[in-house]
């Protein structure tokens, strides 16, 4: 009778959580509809309807070449921070963990800095360059807090102290070369004016690759939330399994930051979300992150460039607002 009841609960709860996946695709369509719809010029509903259709109207023109690009890479970026974010806070036992907070997306940031201004004529390695700078920062940040294993307060604290370094780094290399900073301040703050199809091509691969591999992860990611003794135990090689899933971690913020900027906080609202509405288990929660991060980061997006049309907020300034406070209620939380 009991085990019956068990199957019954365990099958509500997969069909509860089936159901707000397709809720939450079909909200990643609307809010798809609403960036590509709405702006300095709004577009027509019909005008969306015939978006692949022959003509060159202007609206067609702003939407296919401007709206639409912006609109996937936005959804591309949000997926990225998220799942990374995701899977920092398995692989770290930390809550609080996050690519902008604990400094990833900082050695990511001084990287593809460097390359922007001291080497401009090498501008298609940004994405590599910063994935290298994530991967430093995050093996900097595992040895800092290691000592005998991995406590979460440890990593914030050493995630703060690289952070803090990298950021010396950046303000150098901004002082240093003062006569081509313009790019590069706008890229620091986060956010997606003037970005293209380009973007999106540049993006894409990395995105496909990098999801595919944290999907893959998703049991190794749910045993690594009992601890290390547990998954020891149940036959887990825990050190090799957490190196490879931050390295996952951070390709997926590099590319990110590669075409974004320092878009701070979206893996650590987005997953905490997540789970607050379909569960700690990982075989849901980075595919309802994947779909949340998508859309909170589209129409943050489409806010900050809204909200003072035809002047245009850039989204980091959004996120950090809408983050900062939610970060502070965790930190209480967890402390």
């Amino acid at each position: 009778m009991e085990t019956g009841k068990n199957k019954k609960w365990g099958m509500n709860i997969f069909v509860w959580r089936i159901f707000i996946l397709v809720m939450l695709a079909i909200l990643v369509l609307v809010s798809f509809f609403i960036s590509i719809s709405q702006g300095a010029v709004n577009i027509p509903f019909r005008e969306i309807m015939r978006m692949f259709s022959s003509g060159a109207s202007v609206d067609q023109q702003i939407m296919m070449n401007i709206r639409l690009p912006r609109t996937i890479l936005t959804a591309l970026v949000g997926m990225n921070l998220a799942v990374s974010g995701a899977i920092l806070q398995a692989v770290m036992r930390n809550p609080l963990a996050d690519p902008h907070i604990i400094g990833i997306s900082s050695g990511a940031g001084i990287a593809g800095i460097f390359i922007m201004i001291v080497l401009p004529q090498y501008s298609f390695l940004i994405t590599p360059a910063a994935f290298i700078g994530a991967m430093a920062a995050a093996i900097c940040i595992y040895i800092l807090a290691w000592k005998n294993g991995i406590k979460p307060l440890r990593i914030i604290l050493a995630g703060v102290a690289v952070a803090s370094f990298i950021g010396a780094g950046i303000s150098a290399l901004l002082i240093l070369y003062s006569d081509r900073v313009h790019g590069a301040l706008m890229w620091m703050v986060g956010g997606f004016a003037a970005r293209s199809w380009i973007h999106v091509q540049l993006i894409l691969p990395y995105t496909i690759v990098g999801i595919i591999a944290a999907l893959m992860f998703t049991r190794h990611l749910n045993v690594l939330q009992l601890g290390d003794e547990i998954a020891k135990g149940l036959g887990m090689n825990v050190e090799v399994i957490r190196i490879l899933l931050t390295a996952i971690a951070a390709l997926l913020a590099a590319s990110a930051v590669a075409v974004a900027g320092l878009l701070g906080f979206v893996g650590l609202i987005i997953p905490h979300t997540a789970r607050l509405i379909i569960g700690s288990d990982y075989r849901f929660l980075l595919p309802a992150s994947i779909l949340l991060g998508s859309i909170v980061v589209i129409l943050s997006d489409t806010v900050a460039r809204c909200a003072f049309a035809p002047l245009e907020l850039p989204v980091g300034i959004f996120m950090a607002a809408l983050g900062a406070p939610f970060f502070l209620f965790l930190l209480r939380r967890q402390l």
